[in-house]
């Protein structure tokens, strides 16, 4: 739910004029019901959308100028360099989380008595219910943990410090790979000459220490790099919202190739992602009473939601598997508004927003 949510609070029976309210960063707003609506309130339930979060790690290979003679100056195996540019895929996480959204097809109007004590429905911005006779308080956001420092706090040499005169008046490929060898080398002894503190010039305090070191790892790393190759990678999330309309038996929602990452399911490329839905409630069979209608707009219709188990499999593997309260695979049922009829003491409900279950009823 947003942290900045418009709260719609419709009161009933008072022809009073609108109040607006501002309670921590959330707007609330309670509006009067009219006679010509017979004093009702109409208001939505909500139903459940899967959201389905996917984490790919991207990464990019580029070969090393000086890649070839690797083993000849360096004494490296094959395996600790990249022999060409590649970019490659892999499928770090998939999750599964839900939420609450509208259901348009399950709006109700409730209708309270005339001469009863004034109550008022909180309804989120969509027209979800909230709260009967209630202020609604939104859940407050976890704080959000302190970024991390950088690794390297220190000040680090420009790249082009690390190449000599010597390198750059080279005549072949192969003369500046020997140049940037020796370069390396003596970048190695320098750092053992400090560390033993047998340099020429030594800083006078251990902090000037950690920057000098840091300047010569950091130089060092972009010679050798020159011969291993470089890899970088970032993660790219993407997030998909599907609507359960019933069970699902191993349903591709969407592919995975190495080569391309995340892929539509009908692309070949990659190999199937299945999401399977599973009712764990019993089905209710459907109330037939003729009366249920009339009851239902004397009364206050909530959710009682079903629990589905939710799994997705990959390349043979499940990767995530979970229980979620899923609306769509539960029934409704009925609160009579003649528990708002006491003055002397007004019944106050809390709802779930994401679920539209009852969470609390206060008398």
């Amino acid at each position: 739910m947003k942290k900045n949510l418009t709260i719609f609070c419709l009161l009933g029976l008072f022809l009073s004029v609108s109040a607006v309210l501002t309670k921590a960063q959330t707007n609330v707003v309670k509006m009067s019901a009219t006679k010509s609506t017979d004093y009702g309130i109409v208001y939505y339930l909500p139903k459940t959308v899967f959201v389905i979060n996917t984490e790919q790690v991207k990464t990019v290979q580029k070969a090393g100028q000086f890649s070839k003679y690797a083993k000849k100056y360096l004494g490296l195996d094959d395996n600790a360099v990249i022999q060409e540019d590649a970019t490659l895929f892999s499928l770090k996480s998939v999750s599964v989380a839900t939420k609450g959204i509208a259901d348009k097809e399950q709006s109700y109007l409730v209708q309270f008595k005339s001469k009863t004590t004034a109550p008022f429905v909180c309804l989120r911005g969509d027209g979800v219910i909230l709260t009967v006779n209630a202020d609604y308080e939104p859940e407050r956001a976890q704080p959000k943990p302190e970024a991390e420092k950088q690794a390297n706090a220190y000040p680090i040499a420009g790249k082009q410090s690390v190449f000599t005169e010597e390198y750059f008046q080279a005549g072949s490929t192969a003369k500046m790979a020997e140049v940037a060898a020796k370069q390396i080398y003596k970048i190695r002894e320098s750092r053992n000459d400090f560390l033993t503190g047998e340099a020429d010039n030594m800083p006078s305090d251990g902090e000037g220490l950690k920057i000098v070191l840091a300047n010569l790892d950091a130089q060092e790393k972009a010679l050798t790099e020159l011969f291993t190759g470089t890899t970088t990678s970032e993660t790219i999330t993407k997030t998909t919202e599907l609507e359960p309309l019933g069970a699902i038996d191993r349903e591709t929602i969407f592919r995975f190739s190495r080569y391309a990452g995340i892929v539509d399911e009908d692309d070949l490329s990659g190999k199937p992602v299945y999401l399977t839905v599973k009712q764990l409630t019993p089905v209710e069979e459907e109330i037939l009473d003729p009366k249920h209608k009339e009851k239902e707009a004397k009364s206050i219709v909530y959710n009682l939601p079903g629990e589905a188990e939710v799994a997705i499999q990959y390349d043979g593997k499940t990767i995530f598997s979970g229980k979620f309260q899923t609306v769509q695979f539960g029934t409704r049922k009925t609160l009579a508004t003649s528990l708002f009829e006491d003055k002397k003491a007004p019944v106050r409900i809390y709802f779930y927003p994401e679920t539209g279950a009852i969470k609390q009823i206060i008398q």
